[in-house]
């Protein structure tokens, strides 16, 4: 069976402290031979860097600061994720974008630090990890001032509607799908919107450990998600788009391969 590529692991998060040999061990015997350490923060991108050191060609970070910590972002911000950018295993900036469900900082902070981030990877050329959450029309507004000048994006957690997912694929965003498309109560309208997604657009994640798929079998003992789930959401999602689970994951680990610019990677399939 091909590899898989999580594309979202929150390996800062609480419910994972301090589990990450365990984590890693787990993914690696599930056959999930790579994954994203998300930044969200300065802080967090410099942890999620520090797991990507200790795990080399398994695990590769971001740098970026998400809608809820927008209200810490500032100049000095953006030279930091600058700094971060350059090393070799920060292979995209986000996680960033826009959340109004929430709204843990001022909503013109959230824009102004959405906008300062993609100005930056325009400087830089590099792919960018984005969140949206309520905020579609506003973000969608921003990104097509940027989205011709940039390289790659990924609409990362995607759980929107089915123009919303149409609006995304006329700008050529990449689409990643989680657990939410396993939960019988919220991700129906994912099961019928999925199979729109162009095959060289379309990757997977866990963002672990939230969103931990609901009708895996059996049932896990802990509610925290993990990468060595990431094999459920792919057969899920080849049900959906009625391909094979082997078609499913070959295509979504070589668009993961191409979207974060590791295509010399001889583990390309």
């Amino acid at each position: 069976m091909a590899p898989l590529f999580d594309i979202a692991v929150n390996f800062g998060a609480s419910a994972l402290a301090n589990k990450t040999p365990e984590i890693v061990q787990q993914a690696l015997a599930a056959n999930v031979s790579k994954m994203i350490a998300l930044g969200c923060s300065i802080q967090g991108s410099h942890d999620a860097l520090t797991v990507a050191q200790h795990y080399p060609d398994v695990v590769y970070s971001t740098a970026g600061i998400h809608p809820h910590d927008a209200k810490t972002f500032d100049d000095s911000s953006l030279a930091a994720l600058r700094s971060l950018a350059s090393l070799p295993q920060v292979v995209a900036l986000g996680e960033c974008g826009l959340d109004f469900n929430r709204d843990f900082s001022p909503r013109d902070q959230q824009k102004s630090a959405f906008e300062a981030q993609l100005k930056l990877a325009v400087e830089l050329q590099m792919p960018v990890v984005m969140h949206q959450r309520d905020a579609h029309e506003a973000f969608v507004e921003i990104l097509k001032k940027y989205r011709s000048q940039l390289s790659q994006v990924v609409v990362h957690c995607f759980t929107g509607t089915h123009q919303e997912l149409l609006d995304y694929i006329n700008l050529d965003c990449h689409i990643g799908i989680t657990g939410w498309i396993c939960d019988e109560r919220r991700g129906l309208h994912l099961l019928e919107s999925v199979p729109s997604i162009p095959d060289n657009r379309l990757m997977l994640e866990t963002d672990s450990p939230y969103l931990m798929p609901r009708n895996i079998k059996p049932k896990p003992k802990s509610r925290n998600n993990r990468p060595a789930n990431l094999y459920h959401i792919a057969g899920t999602v080849a049900a959906a788009r009625k391909q094979s689970v082997e078609m499913l994951r070959r295509n979504c680990y070589n668009n993961s391969l191409n979207f974060f610019n590791l295509t010399d990677n001889e583990d390309q399939v």
